[in-house]
């Protein structure tokens, strides 16, 4: 039943939301409705039925748009909440830092370097094997060798 009415009721929301896509979501949702109503008393006119309850999601939906668009996005960068960590996500933070800075700490010069020079200052391969004077092939290994060791290590330190 709700098949028959389904294409029909797409293209007459299409017209007003002017977006396809909304108007296959608030048809879906419509059909759900009718479909979930189960044992109730059958419908007389299914049709006008599920086109009103279509209209009546568009409504909604329109509503809970327009509260949304209420509130400035300027309250939000004004609520304190919303750029300051919890506390204890702060010391977690604080934390897993020392303990980046350990695992760094325990690379070689060169290694060490190639990796910061890679992620903090966003060089390339050619670029830091050229400043530490060694070859790109080198550099590529003390990244990769870094990465392990870093990796290695906060997962000893964190567990």
């Amino acid at each position: 039943m709700v098949e028959r009415y389904y294409r029909e009721l797409v293209g007459f929301l299409c017209t007003r939301l002017g977006s396809r896509h909304a108007a296959e979501d608030v048809a879906h949702d419509a059909c759900v409705r009718l479909l979930e109503r189960g044992e109730l008393p059958p419908i007389e006119r299914p049709r006008s039925f599920l086109y009103r309850t279509a209209l009546n999601l568009v409504i909604d939906r329109h509503r809970r748009q327009s509260v949304r668009q209420l509130e400035p996005l300027e309250v939000l960068d004004d609520d304190e909440r919303w750029h300051s960590p919890a506390p204890a996500q702060l010391f977690h933070i604080d934390q897993r830092l020392q303990n980046v800075h350990q695992a760094l700490d325990e690379l070689s010069r060169p290694c060490r370097e190639s990796f910061l020079l890679r992620k903090i200052e966003g060089l390339s391969h050619e670029q830091i094997a050229v400043r530490l004077g060694i070859s790109k092939a080198m550099v590529e290994k003390h990244i990769v060798n870094a990465m392990k060791h870093c990796r290695r290590r906060l997962r000893d330190l964190e567990s």
